[in-house]
């Protein structure tokens, strides 16, 4: 019998929270942290006394509302069969993945937590450490220098301070297994201003990660949470008064008020600009690997495919679900492209593809893998796991969604999450459906106008925003809309 390894379950915490994540499924999420494994399957205890079906359908987005649709047909399930000699399992399921240039054992890295109070503790610290013994890549996030300081205690009776960036390097690379996961760390415009990457790589704490070819910059040009803007935290007086010489400090909380809003630039970018800046990444530091990340814009599989052929090893979308430490309220809830829409724009992607925003279980993993993302990453559920559980909540949580990428990746057929396609998914009407390929590019040809006089023997123009017709759709009903770059075949 093959067993799952995960830590003991822990029990029940004994004092409140110290975070909370409304609009979220903390509680599911915490029962994970506490549980493990065990929280992938209803109580064992009822077993024999209830009877089990389909939960009551949650509202969700347009990724949750997509059904995950296993064949009839299993040719790959046969070629497995032949190679093994027998019938396979969901534990042949290989989970190891590339996540833009390192190797991860699961295909999964810890999002980016920046300078925000909840993002820069001590939880972001045992983050660090779970995610290393996890072996998938860490993220750490912007402004996180420029906020906090870069310094090293030393023996020479130095300042022993630690900043919160060095803070969680050593906490990885304590933990880190060889062979495995990687560290990448952002860079915004203030960042640039304090030369954080030049500090990394010239710093000797960082020579492994060289010499392993595991450190990577990320180039932030946005986040889902906020598209548009740059980082925002809440300061108390003195800090805004430290913080005001490197950002903008409003006090839109009132003149009187205790607190104030720091605000980062969110950089400008053009098609040119983006190439040059990661054309200077991959000349001055060559030994690191180079990704970026965007806001999920409206030209968002442009700006994908514009960085992929400038040399990126990896690039980010944060989906419109994607959390934060702070941000405006209504940011949070009307801009930016749900992470389902911005991954049917991309399309088939021809490089390293990362997607986060609302992830904490297989099934919204596995729909986000068959969509062309390489890997996922964990945000709100990695810090909320470790609230409920310092030491193991984040290894018990991505036990669980090991176990169900594992059932869910055999239950189709297949047995590497490289070999999900969207064909391994069905979305109900009327939203958008995996088939119709990537949205319209404004930057390729524009499609031809719609005529204006039809006869018998025309059909009027497809319309390019519009949706596949429906078995209902009469003879005039408009066509699909044309792909945004090649189409994955089904």
């Amino acid at each position: 019998m093959t067993t799952h390894p995960t830590a003991p379950a822990a029990p029940a915490r004994p004092t409140a929270p110290a975070l909370t994540a409304p609009g979220f499924p903390e509680e599911p999420v915490r029962a994970r942290a506490r549980l493990g494994t065990a929280a992938v399957f209803p109580d064992p205890a009822a077993y024999g006394s209830r009877l089990f079906g389909p939960a009551a359908a949650a509202a969700g987005d347009a990724l949750d509302r997509m059904r995950i649709v296993p064949p009839v047909f299993m040719p790959e399930r046969l070629e497995k069969l032949i190679d093994l000699a027998r019938e396979p399992e969901f534990d042949d399921v290989d989970l190891t993945t590339r996540v833009g240039g390192f190797t991860a054992r699961l295909p999964l890295y810890l999002s980016a937590f920046g300078s925000t109070r909840a993002g820069s503790g001590d939880l972001a610290v045992h983050a660090s450490r779970q995610a290393a013994r996890l072996g998938i890549p860490m993220v750490i996030g912007e402004n996180m220098v420029p906020v906090h300081g870069y310094r090293r205690g030393g023996a020479g009776g130095g300042d022993a301070t630690r900043s919160a960036l060095l803070a969680r390097v050593e906490a990885y690379l304590e933990a880190a297994p060889d062979g495995a996961g990687g560290i990448v760390v952002q860079q915004s415009t203030e960042d640039a201003d304090s030369e954080v990457w030049n500090l990394l790589y010239s710093d000797p704490a960082f020579r492994p990660l060289l010499e392993t070819g595991r450190l990577a910059f990320e180039l932030k040009t946005g986040q889902g949470a906020k598209p548009g803007l740059g980082g925002m935290t809440v300061v108390d007086r003195a800090e805004a008064e430290q913080l005001a010489r490197r950002f903008t400090v409003r006090e839109v909380f009132g003149p009187d008020a205790p607190r104030s809003l720091r605000c980062a630039t969110p950089g400008t970018f053009t098609e040119e600009i983006l190439r040059q800046q990661l054309r200077f990444m991959r000349n001055n530091f060559p030994k690191a690997r180079t990704w970026v990340k965007f806001h999920p814009g409206r030209d968002i599989g442009h700006a994908a495919r514009t960085a992929w052929a400038a040399g990126a090893d990896a690039v980010t979308v944060d989906g419109a679900e994607g959390g934060t430490g702070w941000a405006p309220g209504v940011f949070l809830d009307q801009v930016g492209l749900p992470l389902a829409e911005a991954l049917r724009r991309i399309g088939t992607p021809t490089g390293c593809l990362l997607a986060t925003g609302g992830v904490w279980e297989g099934g919204r993993a596995v729909r986000a893998l068959a969509l062309g993302a390489g890997a996922v990453g964990l945000g709100r559920a990695a810090l909320v796991a470790v609230d409920e559980d310092p030491e193991h909540g984040l290894e018990r949580l991505a036990g669980a969604l090991a176990l169900e990428l594992r059932l869910l990746v055999s239950a189709l057929g297949k047995y590497t999450p490289a070999a999900l396609a969207p064909d391994d998914l069905w979305s109900p009407p009327p939203f958008p459906d995996p088939y119709a390929g990537p949205a319209p590019d404004p930057h390729r040809a524009p499609v031809p106008p719609r005529a204006t006089v039809h006869t018998q023997a025309s059909a009027p123009a497809p319309v390019p925003d519009q949706a596949p017709p429906t078995a209902s759709a009469g003879p005039s009903a408009p066509g699909p809309a044309p792909a945004d770059g090649p189409g994955r075949s089904a």
